[in-house]
């Protein structure tokens, strides 16, 4: 179980720290992710990067598990099977209230914010010739929604439901991963596919690269209902040029993604999480592409529905941002 064996090792940390003065065994943490050519699994091995570069000092050893996305993470997570997890901002929120995804599990009001990430917009490829120029088109084509447990499945079954649209009225409702999207579309075995990642993200770079694929541009009425009535999303760009094929900027939309664990996690493991990245915060930029543009005054308030976890309130509060 997750937090016995953290909470065990916490307490074998403490008991050295109190007779030698230093670490004398590692604390296991795990960070649920997603799949490899998304950027939650980037995400995870730069935050494990910077929190095992200073093991020796802190005695917390950091690993990334690839899963099925943010439902996944956030359920795993209240489960005590993962100690953090990276999850969409909107996946977060339905956690909390039990809505959604969680309507059988219930509210989640243990589920703790740590910090959020990168805006994630919404890529909807389609084959140049699948006879796919809008999200109307959709009707009677073969369409990856996303597996199951996925924050992409949410985010797509919410812009159905703003396109008048259901699974029901595809050829085939295809529920790939994000590792498996980009084979298929390209070998024709779907038509269009319905992706959330931050940007660039390897999974969009391999179909346009792969096979003449366009995305997408989400607007319209639909959409600025949707917009309205959903706060945990906002507008993006795709900028233009940043994919193969597609060199004008594709307006879309989608939630930010965030950082999270349990309440019950310890503060001092949640410190030391934090301290990590945000005591190396211009390296941590520089770990993958997404991240260029982050602002820790952004990153410590937007998109968070969640309380902060304590520990986390305590670092910022020292650096003097609360």
């Amino acid at each position: 179980m997750k937090m016995t064996h953290v909470k065990f090792a916490g307490a074998a940390l403490a008991a050295s720290v109190a007779f030698s003065g230093s670490a004398a065994a590692d604390q296991f943490i795990t960070i649920g992710t997603g799949g490899v050519t998304g950027v939650y699994y980037p995400t995870g091995g730069a935050i494990c990067r910077l929190v095992n570069k200073d093991r020796k000092d802190h005695g917390i050893r950091c690993s990334v598990e690839s899963t099925g996305g943010s439902v996944y993470n956030t359920r795993t997570i209240r489960q005590d099977e993962l100690d953090f997890g990276v999850v969409q901002s909107d996946v977060q929120a339905s956690a909390l209230e039990g809505t959604g995804s969680f309507e059988s599990d219930g509210p989640y009001p243990e589920l703790r914010a740590l910090f959020s990430l990168h805006p994630e917009p919404l890529h909807v490829m389609a084959r140049a010739d699948a006879g796919i120029d809008t999200v109307a088109d959709f009707e009677g084509k073969k369409i990856n929604i996303g597996n199951p447990g996925s924050g992409t499945r949410v985010l797509a079954e919410t812009l159905l439901a703003y396109s008048d649209l259901s699974p029901e009225d595809f050829a085939l409702a295809a529920e790939l991963k994000s590792s498996e999207q980009a084979t298929a579309l390209c070998d024709g075995k779907i038509d269009a596919t319905i992706w959330a990642a931050g940007l660039p993200n390897g999974s969009s770079q391999e179909a346009t690269s792969t096979c003449d694929v366009n995305i997408i541009a989400l607007e319209g009425p639909g959409i600025d209902t949707l917009l309205e009535e959903n706060k945990a999303y906002a507008r993006a760009t795709i900028p233009g040029g940043m994919y193969p094929g597609n060199p004008d900027d594709i307006p879309s939309w989608g939630p930010k993604a965030t950082f999270v664990t349990a309440a019950e996690t310890p503060d001092d493991v949640v410190y030391a999480v934090v301290s990590a990245v945000f005591d190396n915060f211009e390296d941590f930029k520089k770990l993958h592409p997404a991240f260029s543009r982050l602002q820790e005054s952004e990153m410590i308030k937007d998109g968070l529905s969640a309380d902060l976890h304590p520990g986390a309130v305590k670092y910022y509060e020292e650096r003097g941002w609360m």
